[in-house]
């Protein structure tokens, strides 16, 4: 048993440790608790929380490997992921959480009166929540598997098994404690090898100012290799392609419904709104991040790792190669190791960096914990819209409106770990990498939530059938769209599965205007509804005019 896996051991373990303390500390007693952690969350608070959610494996291990194979190509998965959170802080978050309801799907059901629609919502949480699951546990099955040296297969079972306890025991008080220290360790986690890098590289400890040189440095070791440049646009994808995933990353973003709960936990509109300012200060710090750490491992592999003799590799490649992510071809049979001959994941990139940079025990264990904080805090809240859709939204609102407290609580804890089983499952063999999984969940809440939402709040006139066709259009578009590219090899534009979620957006909006406009207008009540969620809390809107919430006077 070597130091690196007894002090790696050591940290998770206990991180871990905290992780269940706070859960078990936090228990959900209420179902407010279990589903909106009684809206009592601080706004700063929450966007730590949110950041943590937010972070995915697919952010914190697939991001900066996405980059460095890519190259310019992956700064869409950058500015889409950011940029939704614009959308989403100025065109839904405080109006949904004036509307006052505990998920996505309840605010769809009641804004239209239609318990058809709230159906329709729950499920497309429940299929975008899930899609967004296998991604994660495949993640942690990455990080378990490269702790112990095993099988990520293995490693994805072990970490079912993590998160289906405590997601279910904690429910979304706790998950939100917990997410909070989530965030802190793999934040750090994050940092601290970038900043050794640059270091180390440049002597400069800024990676944000200093990767620029590296840069400079891997254009040249590019064009000596004859391949194509680094930091060169739609090398690996059209522009188009380009412009679709970004489209499908940020609208995505506006809508997953995991995402939009968080804002539920908070007391106010206001809050709900720097909550928001707060998730892109800590979001930022990772995604800023990003690029440098690709450049700087990509360099790295560049001048230490290949042009070496494949029988004095170092000894990190071994450990990765057992794992099924990293592969070795000596194709010319010259007993060197070529930049084109080496085959590395984009899953591994954070996890390898710290070995591949030789930055000791102490960062590689550090590294692992953050992984597992990434991937277990966004799997949590997934868990938690699995459960909220079936608990609360089909069960409860559907079919047993006379449910106590405590049914409702063990549905909802049986139904995490349900789902939890069945998507580790298919985590076992997944079907893409961490990252395009993970888009393709982006693009269904394109195609469904967005539309559906964005008209809800700021459309008066969209009604229940609109919204109805609108989702079940938009989805079965997406989902058309990503078999046909993956699959079938059809693309539009160039535009692959990962941007499918722009023809879905454009199919749903399409859809619920035309569907809306030819059917009845909702109520007056109900477009009076719409109406106010555009104030503030104090102020109502009724019969035309705007009034102070205790009705005194008029504005």
């Amino acid at each position: 048993m070597d130091n690196q896996f007894i002090v790696s051991m050591l940290i998770i373990l206990a991180t871990f440790a905290l992780y269940i303390w706070i859960a078990v500390y936090n228990t959900a007693k209420q179902t407010s608790d279990f589903y909106v952690a009684g809206r009592g969350v601080p706004p700063i608070f929450n966007g730590m929380a949110i950041g943590a959610d937010w972070m995915s494996a697919a952010s914190f291990i697939g991001m900066a490997g996405t980059i460095m194979l890519l190259g310019y190509d992956g700064l869409a998965y950058i500015m889409g992921w950011t940029g939704g959170y614009l959308f989403l802080t100025i065109l839904l978050a405080p109006q949904l959480r004036k509307f006052g309801r505990y998920t996505v799907p309840e605010f769809i059901g009641d804004r239209f009166n239609s318990k058809a629609a709230l159906i329709i919502a729950a499920i497309c949480t429940i299929i975008i929540s899930f899609t967004y699951s296998i991604g994660q546990l495949s993640g942690s099955g990455v990080v378990i598997g490269r702790l112990f040296e095993i099988d990520a297969k293995i490693g994805t079972l072990i970490g079912v098994v993590l998160i289906a306890f405590y997601a279910a025991f904690g429910g979304m008080k706790g998950i939100t404690w917990t997410q909070v220290a989530q965030y802190v360790i793999l934040i750090i986690a994050y940092l601290v090898p970038v900043i050794f890098m640059s270091f180390h590289l440049t002597s400069n400890p800024l990676p944000w100012i200093s990767y620029g040189e590296i840069l400079t440095k891997m254009g040249e070791l590019d064009r000596e290799l004859g391949i194509s440049e680094y930091f060169a646009p739609f090398t690996n994808g059209t522009k188009w392609q380009f412009l679709a995933l970004m489209f499908t990353l940020m609208c995505g973003t506006a809508g997953l419904p995991h995402v939009i709960v968080r804002f539920y936990t908070v007391g106010t509109m206001k809050a709900a709104r720097w909550s928001g300012a707060w998730a892109l200060v800590f979001i930022g710090l990772l995604y800023f991040s990003a690029p440098a750490y690709a450049a700087f491992a990509r360099f790295i592999l560049m001048t230490e790792v290949a042009g070496r003799k494949i029988a004095e590799l170092p000894a990190w490649t071994q450990s990765w190669i057992d794992t099924g992510k990293l592969g070795i071809a000596d194709t010319n049979g010259d007993g060197i190791l070529q930049w084109l001959e080496l085959q590395i994941a984009n899953d591994i990139v954070v996890m390898a960096t710290p070995e591949i940079a030789n930055l000791g025990v102490f960062v590689i264990g550090l590294v692992a914990a953050g992984a597992m904080a990434a991937a277990l805090s966004t799997a949590g809240g997934l868990m938690i819209s699995i459960s909220s859709s079936f608990a609360h939204d089909i069960y409860y609102r559907i079919i047993n409106p006379q449910a106590s407290e405590q049914k409702r609580l063990l549905i909802g804890r049986i139904s995490i770990v349900v789902a939890t089983l069945l998507a580790g499952i298919i985590a076992l063999n997944p079907p893409g990498a961490i990252t395009q999984i993970v888009a393709w969940a982006f693009a269904l809440a394109t195609g469904t939530f967005f539309p559906a939402l964005v008209l809800g709040v700021w459309w008066k006139r969209a009604n229940a059938k609109g919204t109805i066709a609108g989702m079940l259009v938009g989805l079965a578009v997406t989902l058309i769209y990503i078999f046909s590219a993956k699959y079938g090899g059809f693309t539009v534009l160039g535009i692959i599965d990962t941007g499918a979620g722009i023809f879905g957006a454009i199919a749903a909006f399409a859809t619920n205007i035309i569907v809306s406009l030819s059917t009845r207008a909702p109520s007056q009540e109900l477009q009076d509804a719409v109406i106010n969620l555009r104030y503030p809390e104090q102020m109502v809107y009724k019969d035309g005019e705007v009034y102070l919430n205790d009705g005194s006077s008029k504005e």
